[in-house]
This record gives structure tokens, C-alpha cells and sequence, in this order.
């Protein structure tokens, strides 16, 4: 019996970041060296930062990471590391560098490239051909890369055919809610599968649209999970595997064995105990990405403060509440802009919220603005009804004013819709929508209220106060306005949505599961005519299976009337 003690080095990259992630890696490496570790493993595309997206189209980019990776090699003896980087070889390719004692032993190229959702991997790379076993400290491993072990059979089961006892699969798997468990039953289906020790190193971290969960973890030759990292959080995770009599090699087409150690560096190791983080429940989880992701991307593009139009209801006081987590209280400023619509109630929910919070609130009223449109534009409208032309005039002059305070000080405006508003087009363009990132643009309605509930039973009590989740939702654009006027209840319209726009349910098939098919057809109307609206709308945090953008992808201009 051999044991393998391996480390998932579960690290926050940033693309283009090449020098930062390097000196991350070596951190890592350092404290895996410490702790005895045999062979640790890093996140798909580490060097690079994930995803590169088209900076993998200048060659410049390429090379520089390949430079970049010289250094890590360097910094690596004594140990063997499993790093993310891109390779040049008569075309480039999605690799995990193999390196031993600091040189660099090998090159896996992954095999399966997905070009589905928010990946388009065929654009850039080659897959490669070819399953490389190693033996590192006289254990059989395999390496292979993210994709490559989502589905069954090769590069995996050539791997196993040929003698691994342990699998390491690099990743940078993006989050969506309740994925975790969705990859857990994977991967014990891989590793009962082919009786392996299968290692499963996540990245983590916000990256534009996209947050990487982590949630890396080892499961067992029977599938049960023997470690798993927490998620959300930057973490090493150790542990050590018990590895039995190495396994008929048969050695597949295509497998090359590559010998690196029959000994461990280090026999004398400090005691590990197996960490298995406790998963998040679902609110939790959501709202941990819902942070993680706007951290991130505040610091990554170097914004320091935020500034978000409070006005009293339920999600303007959600994404302030995951702004002060996320970057603290001193770098939110809220702004209430009250007009002649605005209600007594909303304007004290927004000072009750921003006292209770900690956070400046700015009070600057619009009436003087409003005011001047109407008459200005009263020559134009003349002998017409007022309608939604003067209502969104409002959320106009909010918009502007939310962004002259983001050009006069420097701030980023967080615009606070929700996804079920962005499907029907229940937001005004210019209005808004107007800001720099739309932290619950990926959350329904109904998903709102919950993630209010659950973070008002944090430690410090209630943040958000009860007037704003029990008041009807209402834009306050006009007298006695509520969402119910113009669309169905969230409860029923958030089904609808999820069925058509994740689901790609037809109206009939909509209908079937128990919905009015006149509403069906509204909504699907609502969501189809409000393309152009999306398109023209910030950046925000991918929180379901499919969001609008990365991976809901319609044209604009479209007459398909088959739904």
C-alpha cells in the first residue's frame, strides 16, 4: 500500500494578470512543499487567467504566457505540479503542464474542447490526441482537463485502462445554481467507473459574467467523496490517498507513459486530516456568487467604490446589501432621487436601509428635471395620452444623474433589475438599465425576495427592512403603479420564463404544465420583442443555467415565429 499525499490548489486568477498569477502559483506551491505534498494541482488555464476569450488570437499573448511559464517551472523543485497554461505547437492548445523537480516533464492537451453556452473553445484550440500516464512517487496518474472527464470513455478510460490509479482533472468550471451537486454525481459515476482516486481541481473567483465556485474535491475508487474544499473561498486542499497494487495495464492506442519518481521527495510528512467543507444551501450558495462575483470585478477592473439608486424596494436594497459585503460600507454610496410619484413609505425604507447599513445615502429630487421634460417636450406631445413615454422620462433623468456621479467621482453604478424584469423588458434603456454592472440581472424575482429573507438572518440581524419585502413591487412612475399591472404575478411569470428561456419549452408544452396558454404566448412575446433591450445592457452575474448573453444567444432581428 502507497500513499499519495496531492494538493488542489484552488486559486483566484485574473486574465491577462500574467506576472499576479504567476506569484500565486509559486505562493501555493510553497505551501503544498511544506505540507509533503507529491503532486499538486492547479485550475485550468492558471497562467492565463479563464477565460482568455480573444486575447488568445494575439500571438504576443501566447508567448508571453509560455514565458510566463518558464518561471513557474522554476519555482517548482522538489515537488510535482499540475499547472493550467497555453501551448504553441503549429497551432495552440488548452494544456496542463506536467512539471517535475523544476523542468517541465510534459504536456497534456485536452482532448474535448465544449462549444456550448459560455464556452466556444473550437474558436481558439486544437484538442489533442494523445492520454499520458505518469508515475509520480511509484503511483500511476493520469492528468486530463476539465471537459475531458464530463463525459464518459476517453481520455479517462484509456488512462484507467492503462494503469492509473489516479485521475487529476483541472478546471475552471463556471458556477450555476445547484452545479456542485450536478458535478459531484458525475464524478463519482467516473470514478466507480474506472476504480480510480479522482482529483477535481476547481478555479475560483469572479471573471466578467462568470463566477467559479470551487468546491474542488477528491472522491474515491467507490465514488465517495473523501475531500472537498469550501466554496467560494481560495483554499489548498490536501489529502492523502491510499493507493493499492497497481492495476493491469493494457495500454490503449495512444497512451504514452511518462516515469517522473518512484519515491516521494519528502517520507517524513506532516499529519493531514481529509477536509470535507459543509455544501451551502441554495440562498447561500446564490449569494455567496452574487459577492464573489461583483467583488471580483470591481477589482479586477479597478473600480474602488460603487454608487446605487436606492429607491426603497426590494431589489435596489438587495444588490446594496451584496455591494457592502462584498467591497464594505465605506464603498457604497446610495443616492434616492424622489419624484412627484414617489411614496412617503419608499423614500424612509431607502434612510432605514442606508442607516442600518452604514452607508451614505445622498438625497437629490428630480422634480426640477421632471418639471422641465414635460415642458419642453409639452409642444411635441400635445394632444397625445400620457403613457409610458413621460413615465420613463423619470428613469431617465435618474439614470443620468447616477451617471454623472459615477464621471465626477469615479464611481461604478450598479444597476439593481432582475432577470425576470430583462426577459419581459420591464427596464427602462438609458434609464435603469444605465450603469456598469447589473449584479441581479441573472435573478428572478421570486429568487429576489428569497435572497433578501436569507440574508436578514445573518448574525446582525435584519439589514432589510420588512416594509421593503412585504410592499407590492412598483416602479413609482405613476400614480398608483404596481408591477401586477403590467405583468403576471412573479410567481407564476418566473415559471413561465424558466420553462422557455433555460428550458426551450414551446407555448404548448408551457401550457401543458398547468399555465393559461394566452399568458404563455404574452410572455413569450415580451421576452422575444426585448432582445435589443439585453443587448444594450451591463454586464451581471451569472447565477442559473442559462443566462441572457453568455448564453441565451438570439438575433435581434427575427421572425421565427415557431415557439
Amino acid at each position: 500500500m502507497r500513499k499519495l499525499r496531492v494538493g488542489l490548489a484552488q486559486i483566484n486568477t485574473t486574465v491577462g494578470d500574467l506576472e499576479g498569477n504567476v506569484a500565486k502559483v509559486l505562493d501555493y506551491v510553497e505551501r503544498a512543499r511544506e505540507m509533503g505534498v507529491d503532486i499538486v494541482s492547479f485550475p485550468e488555464l492558471t497562467v492565463t487567467g479563464y477565460p482568455p476569450e480573444d486575447l488568445l488570437l494575439r500571438p504576443s499573448f501566447v508567448r508571453d504566457n509560455r514565458q510566463a511559464l518558464e518561471a513557474v517551472v522554476n519555482g517548482c523543485g522538489g515537488i510535482t505540479a499540475v499547472v493550467g497554461f497555453v501551448d504553441l505547437d503549429g497551432g495552440i492548445y488548452n494544456a496542463a503542464a506536467v512539471i517535475h523537480d523544476g523542468r517541465l516533464a510534459d504536456v497534456y492537451h485536452k482532448q474535448k474542447l465544449p462549444n456550448y453556452g459560455v464556452f466556444d473553445e473550437v474558436r481558439y484550440f486544437r484538442p489533442g490526441d494523445s492520454y499520458p500516464v505518469y508515475t509520480v512517487a511509484g503511483v500511476s496518474v493520469g492528468v486530463n482537463v476539465c471537459e475531458d472527464i464530463w463525459y464518459p470513455g476517453d481520455p479517462t478510460q484509456a488512462q484507467a485502462r492503462a494503469g492509473a490509479q489516479v485521475i487529476i482533472n483541472i478546471n475552471g468550471s463556471p458556477y450555476h445554481a445547484g452545479k456542485r451537486d450536478l458535478r459531484q454525481e458525475m464524478l463519482a459515476t467516473r470514478a466507480r467507473d474506472y476504480g480510480v482516486f479522482l482529483c477535481y481541481a476547481n478555479q475560483v473567483g469572479g471573471q466578467d459574467e462568470l463566477v467559479f465556485d470551487g468546491g474542488s474535491m477528491v472522491l474515491g475508487p467507490d465514488g465517495g467523496l473523501v475531500a472537498q474544499a469550501a466554496m467560494f473561498e481560495e483554499e489548498l486542499l490536501v489529502c492523502d490517498l491510499s493507493i493499492g497494487e497497481a492495476k493491469e495495464a493494457k495500454r490503449p492506442r495512444r497512451v504514452r507513459g511518462v516515469a517522473l519518481s518512484d519515491e516521494p521527495f519528502v517520507s517524513d510528512k506532516p499529519p493531514v486530516e481529509p477536509r470535507v467543507a459543509t455544501p451551502l444551501e441554495r440562498e447561500a450558495e446564490v449569494y455567496a456568487a452574487l459577492v464573489t462575483g461583483t467583488r471580483d470585478y470591481l477589482r479586477k477592473t479597478g473600480f474602488q467604490k460603487v454608487v446605487i439608486a436606492l429607491s426603497g424596494g426590494i431589489d435596489s436594497s438587495l444588490v446594496a446589501a451584496v455591494a457592502v459585503d462584498a467591497i464594505g460600507k465605506e464603498n457604497v454610496v446610495g443616492v434616492s432621487m424622489p419624484s412627484r410619484y414617489s411614496s412617503e413609505g419608499s423614500i424612509k425604507d431607502a434612510q432605514e436601509f442606508s442607516q442600518r447599513q452604514g452607508i451614505k445615502l445622498m438625497i437629490i429630487p428630480i422634480e426640477p428635471a421632471h418639471s422641465a421634460y414635460l415642458e419642453m417636450l409639452e409642444p411635441v406631445f400635445a394632444g397625445t395620452e400620457p403613457g409610458a413615454s413621460e413615465e420613463n422620462i423619470q428613469a431617465r433623468i435618474r439614470g443620468n444623474i447616477v451617471m454623472a456621479l459615477s464621471n465626477k467621482f469615479g464611481w461604478l453604478v450598479l444597476t439593481t433589475g432582475n432577470k425576470s424584469e430583462m426577459a419581459t423588458g420591464y427596464a427602462t434603456l438609458y434609464g435603469d438599465m444605465a450603469g456598469g454592472f447589473a449584479v441581479i440581472k441573472d435573478v428572478p424575482k421570486t429568487l429576489v425576495y428569497r435572497l433578501a429573507r436569507y440574508r436578514n438572518t445573518w448574525r446582525e440581524g435584519p439589514v432589510i427592512p420588512e416594509t421593503v419585502i412585504e410592499k407590492p413591487p412598483s416602479a413609482e412612475l405613476k400614480p398608483g403603479q404596481f408591477d401586477q399591472d403590467s405583468l403576471p404575478p412573479y410567481e407564476e411569470l418566473d415559471a413561465v420564463l424558466e420553462a422557455y428561456v433555460e428550458d426551450d419549452k414551446s407555448v404548448e408544452e408551457i401550457a401543458a404544465m398547468g399555465h393559461d396558454r394566452d399568458l404563455v404566448v404574452r410572455v413569450i412575446q415580451m421576452v422575444n420583442r426585448n432582445e435589443y433591450k439585453r443587448r444594450q445592457s451591463p454586464p451581471g452575474v451569472k447565477i442559473t443555467p442559462r443566462a441572457f448573453g453568455r448564453d441565451r444567444r438570439l438575433p435581434i432581428a427575427n421572425r421565427y415565429k415557431g415557439f
